[in-house]
């Protein structure tokens, strides 16, 4: 955290490149390679000049200069805006790193916002998230993230737990208070299941939207020649696998996206699962089988025209306890009664787009609104929610109240490491801060 660190923080190619540096010698580093002088000026200031080696310039520039802690580090940070390309960049970079810096981490800048107290964990991740955000839901997203959404979601649940945890406390320390209110095993049952309720709630939304943002792992599942490569062109709109008649034509997996309103399929079409007549056909069921293991969802594909046959019902079987849908094809042949039917070959495959678009309607609304936002942040959620579970049970049991303070202890930094502020004097802060227990 002493060091002065340098980065080009631009990709490559472009027609201007930016080289970030931070630092308490952020300032004097670039000072000693730049035209003018910039020792002394104020922050949030941008200044023109060149950036020299052995007093011959090597590029033109702007400078812009963030002293500590306006920045976005929190340290005294410096800007270099140049010329793009790769030679003059790094050329430009090197000068920087021989002037004192040393080269970032991956990520450090963001790290030392983070440990400078310029952005929660959670707010961190975000930036991340929106540097590879790569549609509108996602970017939108992260930007929520970045301004601490993810923090205002879990102060109800922090507050509610501290004020629980601090009567506890005092209770048990300090008994001969009067104006302290006295919290029962029967007074705190309804407490905890109350925000158990809430935090399921939060994970479930959480659960869904992250689904949506991250793009559905879609497999297309059937036996051969029900229409599943058809289905995957009519999807995506071209011409992506080879449709014939023949059985087993498609021996290899055959991936394609798919956007469906905000909702993101990454489509998996693959060999039909049967008894291989060649060994090339067995290595492809094979990698339909491993395929279908990581499914996030499933189409399986049946013939209207044979109904459901010995081995369409071992690959439902198979799926059984996976998020699918089950979609007769060749409609335009026989269509199956009361059951969801498309033509894949004639590209008549809105009642299964609508049908996806219902199934995943919750996530999707999810996905636009303020959730946690990854999986690190759902499983300290759900880590916290099991240790209510578990102080509910204790309490159920009969147990005496002092005996539940360890869990209630644990929920709390599980929700407080989920944006990196856990601590046991934030929660001696968060108790003394409620009673005036010196008077």
């Amino acid at each position: 955290m002493n060091e002065t660190i340098a980065a080009i923080a631009t990709a490559s190619g472009g027609a201007l490149s930016v080289i970030r540096v931070s630092g308490d010698n952020a300032i004097e580093t670039v000072n000693r390679i730049f035209s003018k002088d910039i020792l002394n000026v104020p922050g949030y200031t941008l200044h023109y000049g060149e950036i020299l080696e052995n007093g011959e310039p090597v590029d033109e520039v702007l400078i812009s200069v963030f002293r500590a802690p306006k920045s976005y580090t929190g340290e005294d940070l410096v800007e270099i805006s140049g010329h793009g390309g790769s030679f003059v960049t790094r050329k430009v970079l090197s000068l920087v790193l021989g002037s004192g810096a040393r080269m970032a981490r991956r990520g450090e800048f963001t790290e030392r916002a983070f440990l400078n107290g310029k952005m929660d964990l959670a707010q961190a991740e975000s930036v991340n998230d929106l540097v590879k955000a790569g549609d509108e839901v996602n970017a939108k997203s992260a930007v929520k993230g970045i301004k601490g959404s993810v923090r205002k979601l879990l102060e109800p649940l922090i507050d509610s737990l501290s004020q629980i945890v601090a009567l506890i406390e005092v209770n048990i320390d300090y008994p001969e208070y009067d104006d302290v209110e006295q919290l029962s095993e029967e007074e705190l049952k309804p407490r905890v299941r109350a925000w158990i309720k809430e935090i399921d709630a939060l994970i479930r939304k959480a659960q869904a939207a992250v689904n949506v943002r991250s793009g559905l792992n879609t497999v297309i599942l059937g036996r051969p020649n029900v229409g599943k490569s058809s289905l995957l062109n009519a999807l995506i709109e071209e011409d992506k696998a080879i449709v014939t008649d023949i059985a087993g034509t498609t021996r290899d997996l055959v991936e394609g996206t798919v956007r469906i309103d905000d909702l993101t399929l990454n489509l998996i079409d693959t060999a039909g699962i049967h008894e291989a007549g060649d060994s090339i056909e067995q290595i492809g069921i094979e990698k339909s089988m491993q395929a279908l293991e990581k499914a996030d969802f499933v189409i399986v594909v049946i013939d209207s025209t044979t109904g459901i046959t010995e081995e369409d019902q071992k690959l439902l079987d198979l799926s059984e306890h996976m998020n699918r849908i089950i979609v007769y094809n060749k409609k335009d042949q026989a269509e199956v009664s009361g059951e969801l039917s498309i033509s894949a070959l004639n590209r008549d495959i809105e009642p299964l787009i609508e049908t996806i678009k219902s199934m995943y309607a919750e996530g999707i609304l999810a996905s636009k609104e303020e959730t946690l936002n990854n999986e690190r942040q759902i499983g300290l959620a759900i880590q916290a929610k099991q240790y209510m579970e578990s102080v509910l049970e204790s309490l159920e049991a009969g147990d005496e109240i002092d005996l539940v303070t360890v869990d209630l202890h644990r929920a709390w930094y599980a929700l407080k490491e989920i944006t990196g502020e856990a601590g046991r004097e934030d929660l001696l802060d968060e108790i003394f801060s409620r009673f005036c227990l010196g008077k």
